[in-house]
């Protein structure tokens, strides 16, 4: 049965913490946490991923300290845990679920991430002076 809940943050936003059946059969669940501004964007964010049939009823199994820390320091603000009995097990960014894997192959690597473009600005000119502000009055 799926399961879940939310904790608000002193700012405002919310981590909410959904328990869903794994697709393997298995009986096991699979936990997802996401990081939203509120409840409806959190689960708006899953929704668009194609978990379609996903609602949050009642606060059964709000997110643990550890779970809001771990969502909180991650940049896309959505993780999950194949086995969230296991503490072990670390957990994954959403990226690596919804990789494409080809039938009967080795999953497709990652792509390397790349370093952001920096910005060059061009030394101030020593002969220049900026211009005097002038007081409001």
């Amino acid at each position: 049965m799926p399961g879940g809940g939310f904790s608000k943050l002193p700012n405002g936003s919310v981590v909410v913490a959904l328990s869903l059946p794994s697709p393997s059969g298995d009986g096991g669940t699979v936990r997802f946490l996401v990081h939203a501004a509120n409840r409806a964007r959190a689960l708006t964010r899953l929704r668009n991923l194609g978990l379609r049939a996903v609602y949050l009823r009642g606060n059964a199994e709000p997110p643990t300290p550890d779970e809001i820390t771990a969502v909180l320091h991650h940049p896309d603000g959505l993780l999950w845990r194949a086995s969230p009995e296991d503490h072990k097990e670390l957990w994954h960014p959403i990226r690596a679920l919804l990789t494409p894997r080809r039938w009967g192959s080795a999953a497709a690597p990652a792509p390397a991430p790349q370093a952001p473009t920096r910005l060059t600005l061009s030394p101030p000119d020593p002969g220049v002076r900026p211009e005097p502000r002038s007081s409001i009055a």
